[in-house]
């Protein structure tokens, strides 16, 4: 039997209003994904807070030390629960989370996060390519409009095409009631 944990990235101040990259749709999509926390710890099941820091400087977000940084009141991990510090997109890379995956017994992560087209894709992929299983929760994702030669690219369809794009290969996904209800 698999032992799920929950992957909740980068729910960070910085992406709500007023922070310096706000998403679209973030706080809908936090509080999904504080419905998720909610059912995993009912269920004590393992959580792994991911926090990202900018410190190349090239990035206008999520710089240390900064309220923006912090990881936002809606998702805000208990006391206890693991808090991975990352500097790059993938959550795997160079840091502790698949060591405590491992040390966990953990063979499948459900991934909620921001954004979309960034870091919940970069770490999907490296947790399948690790050997995880994985599910995203699509309504506990936020992502931006994105800019390709001149042409706006909406945020929702930024978001629908990457999580779309996950589903060939590398992720089941759902929304948070359908996750809580099965």
């Amino acid at each position: 039997m698999s032992k799920k944990a929950l992957l909740v990235i980068d729910i960070q101040n910085d992406y709500f209003k007023n922070g310096a990259w706000e998403l679209v749709g973030s706080e809908e999509a936090s509080l999904q994904a504080r419905k998720m926390i909610d059912h995993f710890r009912a269920n004590d099941l393992p959580i792994a807070h991911i926090q990202h820091f900018a410190t190349d400087g090239n990035i206008p977000f999520f710089h240390p030390g900064t309220a923006g940084a912090d990881i936002h009141e809606n998702v805000r991990p208990a006391e206890g629960e693991k808090v991975v510090k990352k500097y790059y997109p993938n959550s795997f890379r160079e840091t502790d989370l698949l060591e405590y995956l491992k040390s966990n017994g953990v063979t499948e992560v459900v991934i909620t996060g921001m954004m979309s087209h960034m870091c919940v894709d970069a770490t999907t992929r490296a947790a399948k390519d690790l050997g995880f299983e994985c599910t995203v929760i699509s309504d506990a994702c936020a992502s931006r409009d994105q800019e390709l030669q001149g042409k706006v690219v909406k945020a929702e369809d930024v978001h629908t095409a990457f999580i779309a794009a996950l589903t060939f290969f590398y992720a089941n996904v759902t929304t948070a009631d359908e996750y809580i209800n099965a």
